[in-house]
């Protein structure tokens, strides 16, 4: 198949594909003369998979690491990449609900507000109200 079709097959466009090929996570296939390059099947399944590292957080440069045959990276190396990619996503969750929280205080404290000139979501706040979203380290 030419480099547009396994594009869409895998659902990128085909500046994605070239990137990818650039950073050597996916081979340039032989341009045979006077022809168009053929793209198989398995690039289209790893196009695939670096999406979904992508989505898991996975940086392109990690995605290389995991795309690696187990002779040139161990399992165990992956295994240690990933436990680290789970505590790095926990703390971001942990920060995520913090920030929820002091939303959720400031949204309760300007409903309590008897006008939008003392509403602390309008940028009109205290220095308290600040201390709510940035809590002391």
């Amino acid at each position: 198949m030419n480099i547009g079709r396994a594009a869409k097959l895998a659902g990128v466009n085909v500046e994605t594909i070239r990137y990818h090929q650039r950073r050597g996570l996916v081979a340039v296939p032989v341009k045979p003369l006077g022809s168009h390059r053929h793209y198989s099947q398995d690039v289209v399944e790893r196009i695939r998979f670096i999406k979904q590292a992508q989505a898991w957080g996975f940086s392109l440069d990690e995605i290389i690491l995991l795309l690696q045959p187990p002779q040139v990276v161990q399992c165990v190396q992956v295994q240690e990449l990933v436990q680290e990619k789970i505590q790095v996503l926990r703390s971001r969750m942990r920060d995520l609900s913090r920030m929820v929280r002091g939303l959720e205080s400031l949204l309760e404290e300007c409903r309590g507000q008897p006008s939008c000139a003392q509403c602390p979501l309008r940028a009109y706040a205290c220095c308290r109200t600040l201390n709510i979203l940035v809590p002391p380290a």
